[in-house]
């Protein structure tokens, strides 16, 4: 039993030592500075910044379709991809973003249109997915709808 013992410890020394040796021959200057460079620019993240976070659309009468329009601006150091616009009901429907990456100081901007559902005050969110350093972005809606006419 000793002897096995002896033979997987002086096998396992052999293979350590080789291995070491091996992978220090391994490393190159230039895949170290690669590395690091990326290793930087991983911290940089580009910057959703809107020109407006909530619009109100006032007095509407139930039933009236309104939309808005959201302008934003990438104030960051690297691309903005926006991937999805949803909002937290079917009443409200965002649309027309450009899916194309949006260099650094560049702007963009959506259109949301509300159908003007529900009764008194409404409000409702529209969560935008993006590669910032948060991952979504919100920006919201809200109408005073009164019911129409023929419904008073």
């Amino acid at each position: 039993m000793k002897k096995v013992i002896l033979g997987l410890t002086t096998l396992c020394l052999i293979a350590f030592t080789s291995c070491k040796d091996n992978a220090a021959a391994k490393i190159d200057e230039s895949n170290v500075t690669a590395a690091a460079e990326r290793d930087a620019n991983a911290s940089d993240f580009p910057v959703l910044e809107f020109d407006k976070k909530e619009h109100d659309f006032g007095e509407i009468v139930a039933k009236t379709p309104v939309e808005t329009v959201f302008k934003y601006k990438n104030t960051g150091n690297a691309p903005l991809v926006i991937t999805d616009i949803k909002s937290s009901c079917g009443c409200t429907v965002p649309q027309d973003w450009s899916r194309e990456p949006l260099a650094p100081g560049e702007s963009g901007q959506f259109t949301v249109k509300f159908n003007g559902s529900g009764l008194n005050k409404v409000s409702k969110s529209i969560t935008v997915t993006a590669n910032t350093e948060k991952g979504t972005e919100i920006v919201k809606i809200s109408a005073f709808v009164k019911p129409a006419p023929e419904q008073s």
